[in-house]
């Protein structure tokens, strides 16, 4: 049995088989699991990146029907049950893929140049080096109009990602750029979140929607709604509404798409560049190729869009796939997946956070202390555990951090990364 994807879904259908007469071999091109929701506070500063990835070995060292390959998967070749991959041919008895999702530009060509993205750690530190390499730049700036472009930050998508960095970056203004930066004055830093929907966190209800927007205009983020960005060349961005805004930081979040390995049949994709699966994850058309999390669209009569691509859909699918595959080698009857909402989270900033528990919504500082709570415990293993909760309440005290490190230049022309540079 191969899972593609060491994320949310697969860790959790690989722990599941524990006990389960299968062996298991788990593909990922990383070494690590990554905790993306608090990818944006390594991007912000506020976190070391080594905290919120760890090891996927080590969750595995007493499971002893399971393997791992670091690999990358080229093709899957479903005509005769093998895997392309970078070390070789792979065989599988069954398949199941959760390779997540990618940014989406939506086909924007320049935009997906100039802009950044935030799917992962390396890409959350090319973040990171941007902020503080242009921050940097702004106090040798002599040009007025190259210094304002410098010190203005545009956020592209509201829903939780989008609103946590705009909110990191307006406490950044707030609390440490006048600390670090002299010379450098805090109005003269902007933020501004762009979201083509008439509200922010559109998924929650409508009271978390009012209210983090009502926040973030607190902290002086500049919200444009119901609108969208047509274009960005690295320094000026345009949106649809004719408002031009002179930037050299703009920060992706508006999107995401799946991320479906070569040889997947286009009948089999639909929209969001989603794998369509049936009520037990497995792929239309193939009896022994599965797909969760992400990358997967289970499309139903009750879930005619599929179920939404949050951390609990992928876990709760591996979990209840795991049980379906059992079945399946047994020749037992299976039990169509059914998602329960454990309800949703978003941090604006300090004591500031949105809660949508089932009928239960508040907000404030003890929805902030909840999300803190639950993050926490979701992260893997007891070190990164400790870590972050350390991290957090030195910085809650000192409102200070020691991660603004720039540990590799970004090279703003090629969009590369060169640890060389500087």
């Amino acid at each position: 049995m191969v899972i593609i994807g060491g994320g949310f879904g697969g860790l959790q259908l690989a722990k599941n088989l524990k006990n389960a007469p299968v062996d298991v071999l788990l593909l990922d091109k990383h070494n690590y699991h990554t905790f993306q929701p608090l990818l944006y506070q390594v991007a912000s500063g506020g976190i070391a990146a080594d905290s919120i990835g760890f090891p996927i070995r080590r969750i595995f060292t007493k499971q002893e029907n399971f393997r791992f390959a670091l690999a990358s998967v080229e093709r899957v070749n479903p005509e005769n049950n093998t895997l392309t991959t970078n070390i070789g041919t792979i065989y599988f008895d069954y398949l199941i893929i959760a390779t997540g999702s990618n940014t989406n530009f939506f086909g924007n060509q320049e935009i997906e140049h100039f802009a950044m993205p935030m799917k992962n750690i390396p890409e959350a530190l090319n973040l990171r080096s941007l902020i503080l390499q242009n921050l940097e730049m702004s106090l040798v700036s002599k040009d007025p109009e190259e210094k304002a472009a410098l010190m203005t930050f545009v956020v592209v998508g509201g829903g939780p990602t989008g609103v946590e960095l705009s909110g990191a970056l307006a406490e950044m203004r707030q609390l440490i750029l006048m600390k670090d930066y002299h010379g450098l004055r805090k109005h003269n830093m902007k933020v501004y979140l762009v979201e083509g929907k008439s509200e922010l966190l559109a998924a929650m209800s409508p009271g978390a929607s009012a209210k983090a927007k009502k926040f973030l205009e607190d902290m002086d983020v500049t919200i444009y709604n119901s609108v969208h960005v047509q274009s960005y060349d690295g320094t000026v961005l345009k949106i649809d509404d004719g408002t031009t805004i002179l930037t050299r930081n703009v920060l992706w979040a508006a999107g995401v798409k799946g991320e479906v390995p070569e040889g997947v049949p286009v009948t089999s994709i639909t929209k969001g560049n989603r794998i369509q699966t049936d009520e037990i994850s497995r792929v239309n058309g193939y009896p022994n190729i599965f797909a969760i999390g992400d990358v997967a669209a289970m499309i139903t009569p009750d879930t005619p869009n599929g179920h939404p691509g949050v951390a609990q859909t992928a876990m709760q699918q591996g979990k209840c796939l795991a049980k379906n595959l059992v079945h399946l080698i047994k020749g037992e009857p299976t039990a169509p997946f059914k998602y329960k909402d454990k309800g949703s989270l978003a941090t604006i900033g300090r004591n500031k956070a949105v809660a949508d528990l089932g009928k239960i919504h508040f907000q404030g500082f003890f929805a902030w202390v909840l999300w803190g709570v639950v993050h926490i415990m979701s992260l893997a293993g007891f070190t990164n555990k400790g870590i972050i909760f350390f991290s957090w309440a030195i910085s809650y005290f000192t409102k200070n951090s020691d991660n603004r490190l720039i540990v590799r230049y970004f090279d703003t022309k090629t969009r590369m990364t060169d640890p060389e540079s500087r």
